[in-house]
Order: structure tokens, then sequence, then C-alpha cells
């Protein structure tokens, strides 16, 4: 990266860019990671898949979206889903920055956007995601974005990885957002 700090344009996806879209997701969770903590779970991370199906089904859903971002050059760099959940609560899942776009302050850009889109959109006082149990770096990175722990998890689809040794304690962390501490 050349710039301390890119400056990414932002918009909303469409039926079009789901193939680019399934190729960041699938290229930056399973990319290689320097950083301890980031990336605990190779195995897993090298057989990610998401079906260009539920992109598509995303993008055409009334109630969610994929955002994306672009660099200077009309590029896609980055990707983040968000859906309405209710009332007053959105979910953002996949976030995801192209190798080359990493550790320079892309990924917080991406979720800031992607919170006040909620906010703005659907008039949302919370958002919520999940981070795999064993991303203790990621999860401490959400942390620092405002995001606490619900207490609540949810089970890792070991059926998917059934010839994988997956440790019994592997799960999504919750967590939540108050609207209130955007920008924070």
């Amino acid at each position: 990266m050349t710039d301390s700090l890119r400056i990414l344009q932002f918009g909303i996806a469409k039926i079009e860019d789901a193939a680019n879209i399934q190729q960041l997701i699938q290229a930056a969770f399973r990319a290689e990671d320097s950083r301890e903590g980031w990336t605990a779970d190779t195995a897993i991370n090298l057989r990610f898949t998401v079906d260009i199906a539920y992109i598509e089904q995303t993008i055409t859903d009334p109630e969610s979206d994929f955002l994306v971002a672009y660099n200077g050059n009309g590029d896609i760099v980055g990707t983040v889903g968000v859906s309405k959940r209710g009332s007053d609560l959105a979910r953002i899942f996949m976030l995801a920055v192209d190798q080359h776009h990493q550790q320079g302050g892309s990924g917080r850009q991406i979720l800031t956007y992607a919170e006040e889109y909620c906010q703005r959109t659907w008039g949302i006082t919370r958002v919520g995601l999940d981070a795999l149990s064993s991303r203790r770096q990621l999860i401490s990175w959400y942390v620092r974005r405002g995001y606490r722990e619900t207490g609540e998890t949810k089970p890792f689809p070991r059926e998917i990885y059934s010839d994988l040794d997956i440790p019994e304690d592997l799960c999504f962390v919750q967590f939540e957002k108050p609207i209130n501490s955007l920008g924070a």
C-alpha cells in the first residue's frame, strides 16, 4: 500500500457485481495473514466458499444489500453485506477487503460506511455482527470499533468440515453496537 489511508468511494452492489463480490469474499477469507489471530484456522479458511446465488439473493432482497467500496480506478476493493433484522437491528456480515488494500484503514472505512448506511436506510438503533471465536485479533478490532459481546454464540457448522479436527469450543461470537456510538 502506498498511501497511509486510502480514500474509497461506496455504492450499492448491482446483480452484475455478484461474481466480483464472490471472488473478493472468497479471496479475502482464504488469504494468509502473518498477523497472529487474524486467520487462525487456515484449513477452514482455505475451504471457505460463498454461493453466488446467496450473493444475488442478498442484492435483490429489499431488506438487505451488499455494499461495495471502489478505489480511484473504479475497481471493487471491498464489500460488506447488511440486512435489516427487525425494527431496531441490522446485521453486518462478510466484510471483505482485497489483500492489497488491507492494513491501511480500508476495513474501518467499509465498516463505518455500513453502519451509517444501516442507520440512514432503516433507522435502526443497533448493529450486530459475529466473528469466529478463534480470531482473537479480529474480535479485538471489532471491540475497538465499539462492538460488545452479547454473551450469545452460534455453533460452527462442523458438518461442512467433518474431515477436519475442529476445536469443540469453536463458535461464532455475537456482537452488537448501539447506534449512538457510531463514529466512535
